[in-house]
């Protein structure tokens, strides 16, 4: 009996320190954007520049500011760029019910994309969000003309998922562990996590605080990531499928180091399957390239969105364009 009370005592402490971390964090990095509703939900999103349409889609762990602390800013002299945060991640809302697939988180950007009368967008995704761009390119052919994918999750993999993210899936106690556990063991294992998403790149001194990677941590959050990272190789699973249908053209940005999205499971697969895909490999790169090689990324981005922009097809789309430092 007085274990259990022990027990339970725990538990509310760790719930409770949760609460006020995740309240500091939320003060701490606020919203930096604005916001928009669509289908109930409201969805947080950043602005900037003018010309042509570049919307940013971020990967797992994060939000809008992996990219406002990367590429954000050096595309929007050119561009008018939009940064989203995906359902459930940064300050968007989550909707209630079944998983968000892909495929919906496609949908719900479309509908941001036309409240902020935004046509003809490039898409650009990055790791996890590479089955996001996929998804609108095959779902609504006409509306975007290009995609780019920044070491882009393509394909399903074996091995499972991390146990955190299995364990999050659990009713009820999925629920205790994030509201209870989560934070102050992320908070430990932050570092190293990251370190392994560079690697082996060195981390920029201010990235966790630029990108305010604790919010991922926050309860809900740190499920709906979980959720995301579940359900993805089944989904795509089936859409890796159609990719032969892609006719938009696809610019396939990768690390030769990436251990996280490899390419030979992910990029060179899809190389294989899309006719108008064109692939380029960072040399010595890991996940994080958009962190790592800013200047090239953006002006890779900003030379294929010009060629999307006229109508023509990338430059020799059989070319295998590899090892570009």
């Amino acid at each position: 009996m007085y274990w259990m009370i022990g027990l339970l005592s725990a538990l509310g402490v760790l719930a409770l320190f949760s609460q006020q971390i995740a309240s500091r964090t939320e003060q701490q990095f606020a919203p930096t954007g604005a916001f928009v509703e669509v289908d109930g939900l409201r969805m947080h999103y950043r602005e900037a520049g003018t010309g042509q349409v570049v919307v940013l889609i971020h990967g797992a762990s994060t939000s809008l500011l992996d990219f406002s602390a990367s590429i954000f800013t050096p595309l929007s002299r050119n561009h008018r760029v939009i940064a989203i945060d995906r359902p459930g991640h940064g300050y968007s809302d989550r909707p209630a019910g079944p998983w968000p697939d892909p495929a919906r988180q496609a949908e719900l950007i479309r509908r941001v994309l036309e409240k902020l009368d935004a046509k003809d967008p490039i898409l650009v995704g990055h790791s996890w969000s590479g089955s996001v761009v996929l998804a609108y390119l095959l779902v609504y052919p006409g509306e975007a003309p290009a995609g780019v994918l920044l070491a882009g999750a393509t394909h399903p993999w074996t091995g499972g998922v991390a146990w955190y993210n299995a364990l999050a899936g659990i009713p009820v106690l999925g629920e205790l562990f994030a509201h209870t556990l989560v934070y102050p063991a992320g908070m430990l294992a932050l570092n190293r996590a990251v370190a392994e998403v560079f690697a082996p790149n060195r981390v920029p001194d201010d990235y966790t605080a630029a990108t305010a990677v604790r919010l991922s941590l926050r309860p809900n959050s740190f499920r709906a990531n979980a959720e995301d990272i579940r359900g993805l190789s089944d989904f795509l699973a089936l859409q890796s499928q159609r990719y032969g249908e892609i006719e938009q053209p696809l610019l396939l940005l990768t690390g030769s180091e990436d251990t996280i999205v490899p390419a030979w499971n992910h990029s060179d697969r899809l190389f294989a399957q899309a006719p108008n895909a064109e692939r380029l490999e960072l040399e010595g790169t890991g996940h994080a390239l958009h962190h790592t090689h800013p200047d090239r990324v953006v002006a890779l981005i900003e030379a294929f969105a010009a060629r999307a922009q006229n109508g023509n097809r990338p430059v020799d789309t059989s070319a295998d364009v590899s090892n570009v430092n």
